[in-house]
């Protein structure tokens, strides 16, 4: 038997910087020596591109180099399938994740890299009162555990972050980073990133983004009005800021807003019922376009420099496109007919202009029965605007600072108005309620509790409207899936790299099992299809085959892509196998690796049935 009859499992996220080497070792193979790469050569080959010394250009701070790490590290964590706060989990195509983003984040670079095509977050605002997550680089998942309780401890992950602290700014952007970082690679080639922002880390947040994407992508800085007049305790300085920023980052081709529909208002209509307008043709810059144009009625000459070349110019003259002037001081212009417009939107301002805070507040107060379960939402306008101008049917909308999950409520919205069928991530840290809150009154315990409220309560409201069922022909996708983050379900997979060698070895000849025997075999399924870049939406299906349970994978045709046995207390029989094999045509074969109970033979021979089928077989 070949190794490479049987792949096995990767037990944790992507590797990034062994991926970056071998990139390197692509682009410029003599800067690669022993395997490793020669920095000083790299540099010697980039010669005048790479900065000289010490002293360069850029956005520095403590734990700066670390938090690039943490981006970096690998980790054994997985998601956790949550069927009973899920909706509409065999439909859907949406998902909510209860979860450390940063972590989530990395469960997501395998199958999400490159594929989503919008990102909005609203971090902490770091305005002293407000939660920061602490990473304290060590842990990992564990950490986040301990925090939620699952495991014993008392580390937490989340606190405050007051001035009076010494690393106020530092604290931020060692949060900010690594998850800006790994929020990139998930972006496709024409994604867009939208991060929401006040005043306090502005204009560290834009430096930052410049050096995550590169000063190149960085698209532009929006603001909107979140209210217009003064109201509450005036600021000691009387000066009271009633904007809050948008930072617009591409992956890395062009971005373009679609821009505002054109109004009709400066357009006249004539007889025939078309609306039209005219518009300048002369040169507003150094065209150097410089000829005459000719009246056609009385041969009167126009020398100018122009905006258009000659020929341009005399055909549209021919096609009766050019008005001229009836006075000596006028200048020939331009008959524009708004049907024949190529583009009939007009472009943005930066300043977005008002998007009501306290109005949302309200609308989100009445959607939850009169109760004020969330303090300061985001606009769901706000939200839905920059939805509907960045993306497109199917598209993938994630939001890794969830919140009141505005974003869900605006896409399932915003698929409402145009028959869309964009889809969802959002994903929230299960932060506990204040024990005195609405909501905590109520009964719920974490911000995800109401989160998941507030999107069955919206999604009432659409189903109940006439308009659910739209011309494309389906209707809003108003479901979800809900996952957990915790630690892998594998023991042999959650061995810390920190571990001595020889500590490391006694500890896996004393692993028993591979998996932990409180995982459902969803709970497996879901962990394995993660690592092997698998979706968390595919069509997964309980499958018996000559009495064993599986869980298959199902194409869009019902074929079966995916076929695992996940039982390792049962070792199945070789007809079983043969005929576990039978029932697949092509696709992945994938079986715990002690289900085998340790008999090569009974491997070996899964292995040849596979490879003779064209059947990829796994272990894990």
């Amino acid at each position: 038997m070949h190794d490479d009859d049987i792949r096995e499992t990767p037990s944790t996220t992507p590797n990034f910087r062994t991926e970056l080497a071998a990139q390197l070792a692509e682009l410029v193979p003599e800067a690669i020596a022993d395997g490793k790469v020669d920095v000083a050569k790299l540099q010697e080959l980039l010669d005048g591109d790479a900065a000289e010394g010490n002293e360069r250009f850029g956005l520095f701070w403590p734990g700066k180099k670390r938090a690039l790490r943490v981006a970096q590290e690998q980790t054994t964590a997985t998601l956790k399938p949550d069927f009973e706060t899920s909706k509409d989990w065999d439909k859907t195509q949406n998902v909510f994740i209860e979860g450390d983003n940063l972590e989530v984040l990395k469960i997501l670079q395998r199958h999400y890299h490159g594929k989503i095509k919008m990102i909005y977050i609203d971090p902490p605002y770091n305005t002293g009162k407000d939660f920061v997550y602490n990473d304290n680089f060590t842990g990992g998942v564990q950490h986040y555990l301990e925090w939620t309780q699952q495991v014993s401890g008392d580390g937490k992950k989340l606190s405050s972050n007051s001035e009076s602290e010494g690393r106020y700014h530092s604290n931020w952007l060692n949060m900010m980073y690594p998850r800006l970082k790994l929020a990139r690679n998930l972006l496709t080639d024409d994604g867009v990133m939208f991060i929401s922002i006040d005043g306090n880390e502005v204009a560290n947040l834009r430096k930052l983004c410049v050096e995550v994407f590169g000063e190149h992508n960085f698209v532009g800085e929006l603001v909107w009005v979140k209210k217009e007049k003064a109201s509450g305790v005036p600021p000691k300085n009387m000066l009271l800021p009633n904007f809050e920023y948008l930072m617009v980052l591409q992956r890395r081709k062009p971005f373009r807003f679609k821009g505002q529909e054109r109004s009709l208002a400066s357009y006249k209509q004539d007889a025939d019922g078309r609306w039209w307008r005219t518009m300048p043709i002369q040169a507003t810059g150094a065209q150097n376009s410089w000829f005459s144009i000719i009246n056609p009625v009385n041969g009167k000459s126009y020398y100018g420099n122009w905006a258009f070349s000659e020929d341009r110019i005399k055909q549209m003259v021919e096609d009766g496109k050019i008005r001229f002037p009836k006075n000596d001081d006028g200048k020939p212009v331009q008959v524009v007919y708004a049907d024949e417009m190529a583009n009939d939107r007009s472009p943005l301002f930066s300043n977005l202009g008002r998007f009501d805070s306290e109005t949302s507040t309200k609308q989100l107060i009445r959607l939850f029965g009169g109760k004020k379960y969330f303090d300061f939402p985001k606009p769901l306008d706000l939200i839905k605007f920059l939805v509907s101008q960045a993306t497109d049917d199917n598209d993938i909308v994630l939001d890794f600072f969830s919140g009141s999950a505005t974003t869900a409520h605006a896409i399932m919205e915003v698929n409402r108005e145009d028959g869309g069928a964009r889809r969802y991530i959002q994903v929230q840290l299960p932060e506990p309620l204040d024990g005195g809150s609405e909501a905590a009154k109520a009964g719920y315990k974490t911000i995800p509790d109401i989160s998941r409220l507030r999107i069955d309560l919206a999604a009432a409201e659409i189903q109940s409207d006439n308009q659910n069922l739209l011309v494309k022909g389906h209707p809003v996708d108003t479901g979800y899936r809900s996952f957990r983050l915790v630690d892998s379900n594998f023991s042999k997979w959650r061995v810390s790299s920190e571990i001595e060698p020889d500590a490391l070895e006694q500890r896996l000849l004393g692993l028993r099992d591979s998996a932990d025997d409180n995982a459902t075999p969803d709970d497996l399924f879901t962990e394995i299809l993660l690592k092997q870049g698998f979706s968390l939406t595919e069509q997964i299906s309980p499958f018996e085959v000559a009495g064993l349970e599986m869980r298959a994978v199902l194409q869009a045709d019902g074929d079966i892509a995916v076929l695992a046995y996940l039982d390792e207390h049962r070792k199945p029989t070789l007809d079983q196998l043969r005929a576990m094999v039978d029932e697949i045509h092509g696709g992945k074969i994938i079986v715990l690796e002690d289900a085998f109970h340790g008999d090569d033979e009974l491997k070996t021979n899964l292995a040849q049935l596979c490879k003779s089928n064209g059947i990829e077989l796994w272990t894990a």
